[in-house]
């Protein structure tokens, strides 16, 4: 079974201009590797991709927490504090 999340509008939205942020920032440096750029340019653009990436893992997990988890808790399924922990330590790789 697929769990499924409804977002509210405000979050479906910053989420996906944030994806669409990081969709541009991929094709750009797809087009700097094209265009046969200087390695240290693109290095710099993908540290900026990764950064953004981060940036939206730190959204979406804050998301999680204050509604998925919070309302398991409520519910009484302890377990999602289980995996909540699992899901941090693949993110701290």
């Amino acid at each position: 079974m697929t769990k499924e999340k409804q977002r509210d509008t405000k979050e479906y939205k910053d989420l996906m201009n944030r994806l669409n942020r990081i969709e541009g920032q991929i094709r750009g440096i797809k087009r700097m590797v094209e265009e046969e750029r200087y390695c240290v340019d693109i290095l710099t653009q993908v540290s900026a991709i990764s950064a953004a990436l981060n940036s939206f893992n730190k959204t979406l997990l804050s998301n999680h927490i204050h509604t998925c988890v919070v309302r398991d808790i409520k519910e009484g399924n302890d377990e999602v504090v289980d995996e909540l922990c699992d899901t941090l330590q693949k993110l701290m790789k």
